[in-house]
């Protein structure tokens, strides 16, 4: 197997961890956000913009993976 066919395979198969790995962070970090609203309604507005930025970071991550993902194909065609 050659360079460019492993990184064929290995692109997609990274890309997808990265968003499986994206979407549970933020459904964890979402509902725990949501259950500490529940339980101190009071200190929603400091958790939902300390849940907001949290979010952001963790789909910045998936972001740069796409990217990364979209440099290495091109070292696929030479």
């Amino acid at each position: 197997m050659d360079f460019q066919t492993s990184l064929g395979l290995a692109l997609p198969i990274g890309v997808g961890l990265a968003a499986i790995g994206s979407g549970l962070g933020l459904g964890r970090a979402v509902g725990s956000a949501m259950e500490a609203m529940g339980r101190q309604p009071e200190a929603a507005g400091k958790i939902q913009t300390a849940m907001v930025i949290g979010a952001a970071f963790i789909e910045a991550l998936t972001i740069y993976a796409l990217l990364t993902v979209f440099i290495f194909q091109g070292k696929i065609g030479g």
